[in-house]
């Protein structure tokens, strides 16, 4: 048995999992893929050499499914599991970008087709990607993709990806949808597409009966918030000075410092986000990078806090279009939040989506799902 459906073994025995038939098929199937990624020899050792030719590498798996059925969950605690030395695990967003910044340098090369270097650079450092969250949005994405992914399989790379789609619905509706065609084809062809979609949503279960918007800003507040983020990443509360932080890639080469962040769970204070000279990049950075945000520290804005206000709109829009779960404390209800200043009118639509985001139609949709 392998020590990944082990691990999850435990975790159900332990009261954290419910017994789901969808979810323990799939951990059966990632059980199988850690044996099949392990019993092949490093890259270079003497077994490897032994090999008349290159190992086949083994099939990859796509699992799809609703907000909250354990697919990152899964995919997690198999890539932690997983005892090899080149494996790579990248949130989809954050991985087109790293693709994206690659072509640009293969273009200025002018040796033709830049897909296919980069493709060979990418086999080159993992024999296992794993992506979390893959949705396609954009052309951009869209028109690169069936080729970047052909190369990267035809190069032995194995690949795990999580969804709230399944592969027929990626990029529906998509400008020039038929160039995409054969990534779709690829996906079904060359990967064990699995649907998760049992009865229990874990992220919704531990967000149930839990209040989103704390008023006001203070000790309870701040407990109530702290409470939510353990139970969000199922992180012991006796641990809570080891919380790790993160710096976050942004747009432009810079980094923002995530003062908690693990799970796909950051918390950041209001100055931290608002009151420093931030704009549309770093918000986005955090919109495609965290499934849940918590802020703390948002004060009533007046007059002479309209930068701040003009950010915390932009920053809003942010998480709204890629269906973050916002968690807060602050002093006000979002509608009094700004009464009167420069765009104060404007920033009815911010917390018209601040009340929104509270909603059980909101919570239900999952992380990207972003209109076309």
């Amino acid at each position: 048995m392998s020590s990944f459906y082990q691990r999850y073994q435990a975790l159900i025995a332990q009261g954290e999992l419910k017994p789901d038939e969808d979810q323990d098929s799939c951990a059966k199937r990632l059980a199988q893929l850690q044996e099949e990624l392990e019993a092949v020899p490093p890259k270079g050792s003497i077994l490897w050499r032994a090999f008349q030719k290159k190992p086949e590498s083994p099939r990859g798996i796509y699992m799809w499914g609703g907000v909250g059925r354990g697919k990152s969950m899964l995919m997690d605690l198999f890539y932690e599991s997983l005892e090899i030395n080149r494996k790579k695990r990248a949130h989809f967003h954050e991985f087109m970008l790293d693709v994206h910044a690659r072509l640009n340098i293969e273009r200025k090369k002018e040796l033709g087709d830049p897909v296919l270097p980069v493709a060979a650079a990418l086999a080159g450092e993992a024999r296992l990607f794993a992506f979390d969250e893959m949705v396609v949005n954009n052309s951009a994405d869209a028109m690169i993709m069936s080729r970047l992914f052909t190369g990267l399989v035809e190069a032995g790379v194995t690949l795990i990806a999580t969804s709230n789609r399944p592969p027929v619905d990626l990029y529906k509706d998509g400008l020039n949808r038929e160039h995409f065609l054969p990534f779709i084809d690829l996906l079904q062809n060359r990967l064990d597409v699995i649907s998760l979609n049992g009865p229990t949503d874990y992220r919704r279960e531990r967000l149930g009966g839990v209040d989103l918007w704390h008023v006001p800003n203070g000790e309870g507040a701040t407990k109530a918030l702290s409470e939510a983020f353990f139970r969000l990443t199922d992180y012991p509360p006796e641990d809570r000075a080891h919380v790790p932080s993160e710096e976050l890639a942004v747009q432009g080469g810079r980094t923002m410092h995530v003062p908690k962040s693990l799970k796909g769970v950051a918390v950041f204070s209001f100055k931290r986000l608002c009151a420093e000279a931030r704009g549309a990049p770093d918000y986005l950075s955090i919109a495609r990078h965290y499934h849940s945000v918590i802020i703390v520290g948002i004060p009533v804005l007046t007059k002479e806090n309209r930068n701040e206000a003009a950010r915390f709109v932009t920053l809003i829009d942010a998480l709204y279009e890629y269906k973050v779960k916002l968690l807060a404390s602050a002093d006000a209800q979002p509608d009094v939040l700004y009464p009167e200043g420069d765009g104060s009118f404007e920033f009815e639509r911010t917390a018209s989506r601040l009340i929104e985001m509270q909603s059980d139609e909101y919570l239900a949709l999952g992380h990207g799902e972003t209109a076309l």
